[in-house]
């Protein structure tokens, strides 16, 4: 295992597990941290096909490290924001699908964080809260894109309004999480998946990652182009056309009852 400071980076074969290392700090977001989750997807080994993003501790990520807050004009707020924008770009655009692991406090910035991944894993003491409206600021770390994508504007109004906290079951009911697990369990459930992710045809976890999204904001008929193109590229690789050998020479598993 290499460390970096706050972020620690594993390799298990062709998956990366990247946690989270502020523990005594309920792994808060501090700059440097987020410019490391930054550099760590950046720089990712070429040999990895799936990664999990985990926090040390009790704790996925309580937020904004707010001992870092500083009083900043509309220009430097801005240039922070996007900053952090860079950052979980990096997750969500990346080069492979992420998996995190969620547990404990997935709050303000660490739900920002949780929502640039392309599937969650809550464990039961998993709680969801955007406490900024109370605080008297905004979600900055494109929250306010990607969270309603997940449970609606009304509902994320309402969270930011009156500073409702969401548990795990109920937050995994509103479309917080895809998955539910016992307490402890959501590390070895991330990476389960993300073994069975790693596995797939590296340019359909492309087209999902990065198409997908885009098509699902864009206008019908130039969604169904982008998805013909999509499909076109996808199927062309010489590794899609071998799966597809597979399974109708039945060397592949057939779909059934999960």
């Amino acid at each position: 295992m290499t460390s970096k400071a706050d972020i620690q980076l594993e390799i298990d074969g062709d998956v990366a597990i990247v946690r989270l290392n502020r523990p005594a700090k309920r792994n808060a977001l501090s700059d440097g941290l987020v410019q490391a989750v930054r550099n760590t997807f950046e720089t990712l080994p070429k040999t990895v096909r799936a990664a999990v993003l985990d926090g040390a501790g009790e704790h996925f990520c309580a937020g904004l490290d707010l001992s870092e807050l500083k009083e900043r004009d509309a220009g430097a707020g801005l240039h922070h924001s996007r900053m952090w924008h860079a950052a979980l770009e990096e997750v969500q655009y990346g080069p492979v699908p992420v998996i995190a692991a969620l547990h404990g406090a997935v709050v303000g910035g660490g739900l920002e964080l949780a929502s640039a991944c392309h599937i969650r894993v809550a464990d039961e003491t998993t709680f969801y809260a955007l406490p900024e409206g109370s605080r008297g600021i905004f979600v900055g770390g494109g929250g306010a894109v990607r969270i309603p994508r997940l449970i609606g504007a009304a509902r994320m109004t309402d969270m930011m309004l009156t500073g409702r906290v969401y548990n795990a079951v109920d937050g995994e009911k509103a479309g917080f999480a895809q998955y539910l697990v016992p307490q402890g369990q959501a590390s070895a459930k991330a990476l389960e998946l993300a073994r069975r992710v790693a596995q797939n045809a590296p340019l359909t976890n492309y087209a999902l990652m990065h198409a997908l999204p885009r098509i699902a904001e864009q206008p019908a008929d130039q969604g169904f182009l982008t998805e013909a193109l999509m499909a076109a590229i996808a199927q062309s690789a010489p590794e899609a056309k071998q799966r597809v050998r597979d399974f109708l020479e039945g060397r592949a598993a057939k779909v059934s009852k999960g």
